[in-house]
């Protein structure tokens, strides 16, 4: 292959066929990898700014110049196995029929599938297995993909081998001093709180054992070596697009080696592969940017919305959801008045929470039961369905499909379609217990009553929620793999997801599970918006948006102005900073409509207006975190669109002292040369005084809680 000495191309993987490296080249970075076949290894070379291929070609791999005491491959290889003088974290590790572990790899081949997809095969030396590493890096981006796959390779009448790591990918970095480890942490109406820490030596391991994404974490965590911010400074970042339980170990070696191993499943989360049997992983991304963690952020950001979501384009309609309003309570009647009510502020899509159905008149009885009560809705859901079609608006229902209550008709019927243990007394989470989709028949009776459902009602949208985590779960036939329903129950209900998805195509979906419980790149792939949070609080929710807008766009982050004081924290906050707050994400209106007064209403109105105006650029734009909640005075949030042709600021007040006034809001992304106008004030200002001096603080409300929103848009 002749030498090359431009940059790489973007989107594009090159191999130089005498030295083994594999180069993938993306828009702002590129990744290095040597295939050493006569070592029977896949060593990494590079991940970061973008090299020429005869550079990488060149470039020593880490192991050959490494004189240190530890494992000389730990931290080196793309696809650590357990076996050999190997001592870090392993990616696979095996349990052969004979009780033994230890896997002594061998190259079997390389290939470029595609244009920008390569697959590295290799086989265990003596015994029946063999696994291959995918790295594809999807079109305009910065984003790299990687997935495994796993073959017992003997022939039929052998004994399965049991997988007791599996991950989908371990992610090497470059040395570095002074790593720093930021993630989220959180729990039930406090999720995503963002949270930046030296990383220490040894192994440092985020998780959920929960059999869903979880509360307490997300299956994502970014490295940076301690001097990064918002927009400068060099971030790598790697998710994880599992929706069931999952494990990330950060390992740093005392040699200064850090990578990460990004798994599906916990610890303990075994899986059995028969003969011929194959085991694919779960996709993991990974980025590199020299823009800080912002530009970290807008790279997720546009591959969500490129290659995660099934209608990126679309704009999401402002919702109304019933909940706090009635609560169980919900009938015919008052679901019609709040669907008037909610018509008239301008919202687009009215959303029947939960209690409409079965004997639901609280926690503990109905899940199960999916047809309208009919004590509540005499002749089903349809009249209501019709009236809010006539009101202009798209109808939806609450679901949830994966639980049931012991106080229904389908538990009664089906007992053993929960996950349980013969001997063990199942325990009740919120009164419910959880439905083991990773049975085809429960499948297949959860998609014939959804179907049902919005066919027989016209339903255009539904929230699927999801209230409880695993306890005592087990697959229905034991073994000792009978913990993979943690990884194949969110599996079976994907397969759920793209069959309704497929079938009806109109239907639109808001992920939920117990607020945020439940955010991911794989439910995202199914799915048009989460429900971030059970926490309505506006306050509260700066800080929790500013942890999901690490990797997940606004696209996604449904938000809802409620009542005051809030249901949960009993704060008072004015209806215009609860509408700001939402508006910074999908908007949704959730309070009791009956009992907001005119002046509420009206200003609602204009609210709902002012949102409509500027979603696109929320929605569909570049999103700069200018000042995080929680570091001063004031929260600020600009979105750009495409062509910097619009501009939105954000602004909050949470708390007023004396003092200065604050700085001028330095604003990103804006052409020096470029006239932008306040579209409100008629103020003209260029871009580089508003990237370098910035936008002055406009006025907000005398006072605690005060917020507004700046709208731009560039004249020249």
């Amino acid at each position: 292959m002749p030498a090359q000495t431009s940059q790489p191309p973007r989107g594009t993987a090159q191999i130089d066929d005498p030295t083994g490296t594999v180069l993938l080249g993306t828009a702002a970075s590129c990744y290095v990898l040597r295939v050493d076949t006569a070592a029977g290894t896949v060593r990494h070379i590079h991940w970061g700014r973008p090299v020429p291929l005869a550079d990488a070609a060149a470039l020593p791999a880490w192991a050959d110049h490494d004189n240190s005491f530890a494992g000389r491959l730990d931290g080196v290889e793309e696809y650590p196995v357990e076996g050999g003088a190997r001592f870090g974290t392993p990616a696979l590790e095996v349990r052969f029929p004979d009780g033994s572990s230890p896997v002594e790899p061998q190259i079997a081949g390389i290939e470029i599938a595609e244009e920008n997809h390569v697959v590295i095969s290799l086989t265990d030396r003596a015994r029946p297995l063999a696994w291959s590493l995918h790295y594809r890096v999807p079109p305009g981006g910065d984003v790299i993909e990687r997935w495994t796959e796993i073959v017992h390779t003997a022939e039929a009448g052998a004994q399965p081998l049991l997988l007791l790591r599996h991950a989908s990918a371990h992610w090497p970095l470059p040395q570095r001093p002074n790593w720093r480890l930021s993630s989220v942490h959180g729990g039930w109406s406090s999720e995503n709180r963002l949270e930046r820490t030296p990383l220490a030596f040894g192994e440092t391991t985020l998780t959920s054992r929960r059999g869903h994404t979880g509360h307490d974490a997300n299956p994502w965590l970014m490295l940076d070596a301690g001097q990064a911010d918002e927009e400068y400074g060099e971030v790598w970042a790697t998710a994880l697009a599992t929706s069931g339980s999952w494990r990330m170990t950060v390992q740093r070696t005392a040699a200064e080696r850090v990578g990460v191993v990004t798994s599906p499943g916990h610890e303990g989360v075994e899986i059995a592969l028969a003969p011929g049997q194959r085991h694919t992983s779960a996709v993991s991304v990974g980025v590199y940017d020299p823009d800080g963690f912002g530009g970290a952020s807008r790279a997720l950001h546009t591959y969500v919305r490129r290659h995660v979501l099934p209608h990126p384009d679309e704009v999401r309609p402002v919702l109304y959801n019933s909940w706090e309003a009635t609560s169980f309570a919900v009938s015919e009647a008052n679901q019609w008045d709040l669907a008037r009510r909610a018509a008239a502020l301008g919202v687009e899509l009215f959303v029947v929470d939960d209690g409409w159905f079965g004997e639901r008149l609280h926690d503990r009885a109905g899940l199960g039961d999916w047809v309208p009560n009919r004590l509540r809705f005499p002749h089903g859901l349809r009249p209501l369905a019709d009236e809010v079609h006539r009101l202009g608006m798209a109808f939806g229902v609450w679901v949830e499909p994966e639980m049931v209550n012991a106080d229904s008709h389908l538990y009664r019927q089906h007992p053993d379609w929960v996950l349980h243990l013969p001997d063990r007394r199942a325990t009740e989470l919120r009164h419910q217990l959880v439905l083991d989709f990773s049975r085809q028949d429960v499948r297949d009776w959860a998609y014939a009553w959804l179907r049902d459902l919005v066919h027989d009602n016209d339903v255009d949208f539904l929230k699927w929620d999801f209230n409880r985590s695993f306890t005592e779960a087990g697959t229905r036939t034991g073994g000792r793999d009978a913990r993979k329903v943690y990884v194949e129950h969110a599996e079976g209900l994907s397969r759920v997801l793209d069959r309704l998805r497929n079938d009806i195509p109109h239907l639109r979906i808001e992920a939920c599970a117990g607020g945020g419980g439940r955010v991911d790149l794989s439910i995202l792939e199914r799915t048009d918006q989460v429900w971030t949070s059970d926490n309505t609080d506006a306050v509260d929710r700066l800080a929790i948006h500013h942890g999901f807008s690490q990797v997940y766009p606004a696209a996604v982050m449904s938000a809802w102005v409620t009542d005051s004081p809030n249901p949960l924290t009993g704060r008072i906050v004015p209806l215009r900073f609860r509408f700001h707050s939402a508006m910074a994400g999908v908007m949704g209106i959730g309070g009791d409509l009956t009992r907001w007064t005119p002046e509420d209403l009206d200003e609602a109105r204009q609210m709902v207006e002012l949102y409509k105006d500027i979603r696109e650029v929320v929605q569909h734009g570049r999103q700069y975190r200018l000042l995080p909640p929680g570091q001063g005075p004031l929260a600020a949030v600009q979105y750009s669109d495409a062509n910097t042709d619009r501009i939105v600021v954000f602004v909050w007040r949470v708390s007023t002292s004396f003092g200065p006034s604050h700085p001028p809001l330095r604003l990103q992304g804006l052409n020096p040369e470029s006239t932008v106008e306040d579209e409100d004030t008629g103020t003209q200002w260029s871009g580089a005084t508003l990237t370098g001096f910035g936008l002055p603080i406009p006025d907000m409300p005398r006072g605690d809680l005060s917020s507004t929103v700046v709208r731009l848009r560039r004249v020249t």
